[in-house]
C-alpha cells in the first residue's frame, strides 16, 4: 500500500490544543463489530466492556523531557531526550544552530552540565551532572529543570496543567517523552468502575519515544523503517491474558503502544504466542497484519499518513477505518493526543 492512501483531510480547528475539563468528558467513537459506528461519551466504554475481558494498560510515565541551555560560547540549545541509558547518560535530539561536537560543554537551564559524548545517527550522547550535587541522576535532574515534551502540533508552551494532564492516573515507570494517549481518559474512578464489572486489568511497558512523530516519508510503506522503542511485557501480564482467554474472554488493549507491546511479544516469541518479554522492538503493523494477542482496541485520532492510522486499519480494515475518520470530520470530533478516542472492534466475518 502507498503512504498516500492514508491521508485524509482535517481542518486544523479539529486539533486539540487543550484537554478536556476533565479526564473523561472526551467523546468516543465506536467502529462496531456489525460494520457500523456509533457516537458516544467516553463514560460508554462500561457497556462495551464484559466482565471476563481484560484491560492492557501502558504503565510507561512521561519524563519532562524538554530542555533549554546554550553552548559555552552562548549560542542556544533546545533538547529533547529520547532516551535515558543509565544514571548518567542520555540520548537526545538537539537542536541548535550548528550541532555541538564531541567533547563539547552545555549549560543546561542554568543548573546542570551537559557533555556531549558523540554521536547515534541523529541523536547525541550526553553525560548529564551538577557539580554541587554529583549524585544526583541523569533523570532526577531531567526532573527538576524539564518541560513537558507536548507534541509538535500542539503549538503552545507546556504549562502547569499538562504535568498532570499529559500523564495517565496510571503511569508508574518514566522513561516515554510522548504520552500513551488513549490512557489519558481514564480517571480512577473510572478504572474501579471497570474493575467492579469484573474485567481485569493489567500492564506494559513501551517507552514512547520522539520518533512517534516521525512521518513514514517513503511511498511504499513496506519500504518505511520504523523507530525502535523498549518494552517489557510480565510474566503475570502473560498469565492474565492466559486466564481471560480461558474464560472466553477479549482482551482489550489501551493504546496502540500496548498492541505494539503484546503483539511483539509474541511475535519474538519461539512459538508465535505470548511470552515474557523485555528489550528492543521496531514492530511496524499494516493492513494483512494478523493479530496473535488484541481483540479490541482504544485509541485516539491519528496523524494522516501515520503509522499509527496504519496501525487501526490493519485491525478494523483499511475502508472502514478511513470512512471511521472521515466520519470523525465530520462530526468535529477533536483530534490527536488531547483529542476523542475511538474503540475499534474488528469487523465480523458477516459485516
Amino acid at each position: 500500500m502507498q503512504r498516500q492512501d492514508f491521508n485524509f483531510e482535517l481542518p486544523e480547528a479539529l486539533i486539540a490544543q487543550q484537554p478536556a475539563k476533565e479526564r473523561t468528558q472526551s467523546r468516543l467513537l465506536v467502529m462496531e463489530a456489525d460494520g457500523g459506528v456509533s457516537d458516544c461519551h467516553f463514560t460508554d466504554i462500561l457497556s462495551y466492556v464484559n466482565g471476563d475481558d481484560c484491560l492492557i494498560f501502558n504503565n510507561t510515565k512521561v519524563i519532562p523531557a524538554r530542555l533549554f541551555g546554550q553552548k559555552l560560547t552562548g549560542g542556544k540549545v533546545e533538547l529533547l531526550i529520547e532516551r535515558v541509558l543509565d544514571e548518567h547518560r542520555v540520548l537526545t535530539h538537539i537542536r541548535s544552530s550548528n550541532a555541538p561536537k564531541t567533547g563539547a560543554q552545555l549549560r543546561i537551564a542554568d543548573a546542570f552540565d551537559a557533555e556531549v559524548l558523540g554521536r547515534d545517527g541523529a541523536l547525541f550522547e550526553l553525560r548529564l551532572s551538577q557539580e554541587d550535587s554529583p549524585e544526583l541522576s541523569a533523570l532526577e535532574l531531567i526532573e527538576a529543570h524539564g518541560h513537558m515534551p507536548l507534541p509538535p502540533y500542539i503549538e503552545r508552551e507546556d504549562q502547569l496543567e499538562d504535568k498532570e494532564r499529559y500523564q495517565t492516573v496510571y503511569s508508574e515507570k518514566p522513561g516515554a517523552v510522548a504520552a500513551p494517549t488513549a490512557g489519558l481518559h481514564f480517571d480512577n474512578k473510572l478504572l474501579e468502575q471497570i474493575k467492579a464489572k469484573g474485567a481485569a486489568a493489567g500492564f506494559v511497558t513501551l517507552h514512547v519515544g520522539a520518533g512517534t512523530f516521525k512521518p513514514v516519508q517513503v511511498d511504499d510503506i513496506s519500504e518505511h523503517i520504523m523507530h525502535s522503542e523498549v518494552i517489557e511485557v510480565l510474566p503475570e501480564t502473560v498469565e492474565l491474558i492466559r486466564k481471560t482467554r480461558e474464560k472466553g474472554g477479549r482482551v482489550i488493549a489501551v493504546g496502540t503502544t500496548s498492541v505494539r507491546c503484546l503483539e511483539s511479544a509474541a511475535t519474538f516469541s519461539e512459538n508465535g504466542e505470548l511470552a515474557h518479554y523485555q528489550g528492543e522492538t521496531d514492530i511496524f503493523i499494516t493492513p494483512g497484519y494478523d493479530f496473535k494477542v488484541v481483540d479490541v482496541l482504544l485509541t485516539n485520532f491519528h496523524l494522516p499518513e501515520s503509522t499509527l492510522i496504519m496501525l487501526v486499519s490493519a485491525l478494523a480494515g483499511y475502508d472502514r477505518t478511513m470512512q471511521a475518520y472521515a466520519h470523525a470530520v465530520e462530526q468535529q470530533y477533536r483530534f490527536f493526543s488531547y483529542g476523542d478516542a475511538m474503540l475499534v472492534h474488528p469487523p465480523t466475518s458477516e459485516s
